[in-house]
């Protein structure tokens, strides 16, 4: 995805218009620094998830560390993830806030179908668009 291609200024009025990593399937996000914890939001059809805001700083210090690509590995909250995966590591005990990024039980899981590529829009991370099985990297 052209990251010119992403529009909205991620605020809930003008939420920044993404799509999943293949490409398939488009939703909206924003930030939410009022709440508490400060979120991003995640419109996906009538669904709503939210993740801690901090998670864009935290995944790109992780993916730094890490220092090449990584599997997304995303999944839903009731399966468990792929080991090595972004998504395990939004759910682990070892990551900085120790445990899930998610903040909406029932609806924390998909963290690393609709983060990495606003990470991409933001210029934080680079990422794959396959159809399947896509990984991404720091910058």
């Amino acid at each position: 995805m052209a990251l010119d291609s992403v529009k909205g200024q991620g605020t809930q009025e003008d939420p920044w218009i993404l799509k999943t990593p293949p490409g398939k399937s488009e939703y909206q996000m924003y930030r939410d620094e009022s709440a508490d914890p400060p979120a991003l939001v995640c419109v996906v059809g009538t669904t709503k998830l939210s993740y801690q805001l901090r998670c864009l700083e935290d995944l790109r210090a992780m993916l730094k560390e890490h220092g090449d690509w990584m599997e997304l590995g995303s999944t839903d909250e009731q399966k468990p993830p792929k080991e090595g995966t972004v998504e395990a590591w939004a759910r682990s005990q070892d990551n900085p806030v120790g445990g899930w990024y998610g903040l909406r039980k029932g609806f924390r899981g998909r963290f690393a179908n609709y983060v990495p590529p606003l990470m991409e829009h933001l210029g934080l991370a680079e990422l794959e668009h396959n159809a399947r099985n896509n990984r991404m990297r720091a910058l």
